[in-house]
């Protein structure tokens, strides 16, 4: 088997497809969600503490003038903020899968409710 029809095969699958589009999707979602972070979110929640040590941006926190911990402190807000939005969202989820998974089970077939009449008859 040739070398280019062995790769057509391998990056024709159908799970090789299914990621690509998966990481394409992701990476525009994570542009959503990064947008949200820094434009909506930390700034909701951080502006009056910003606003007390005359700041614009958590980033311009510095300690003994290069020390820039104040972007470190905006990656681990991003991460907490991220993993809270995906509990939520998987929590959500589960929740409505359950509710799927709770559904009755379906009425017995006629055959079914024969079969039972005679188990009972049988019985008695």
């Amino acid at each position: 088997m040739s070398f280019t029809k062995e790769f057509k095969e391998f990056a024709m699958r159908g799970n090789v497809v299914d990621l690509a589009i998966g990481v394409i999707i992701g990476g525009a979602f994570g542009k959503i969600v990064g947008s949200l972070i820094d434009d909506v979110i930390t700034p909701l929640l951080l502006k009056p503490a910003l606003d007390a040590a005359h700041l614009s941006k958590l980033e311009d926190l510095t300690m003994m003038g290069s020390v820039k911990y104040g972007v470190f402190l905006s990656a681990v807000i991003n991460f907490i903020i991220v993993a809270l939005v995906m509990f939520l969202i998987i929590k959500g989820m589960n929740a409505a899968k359950k509710k799927e998974d709770a559904v009755a089970p379906p009425a017995p077939s006629e055959q079914e409710k024969l079969l039972m009449e005679i188990r009972d008859l049988l019985k008695k």
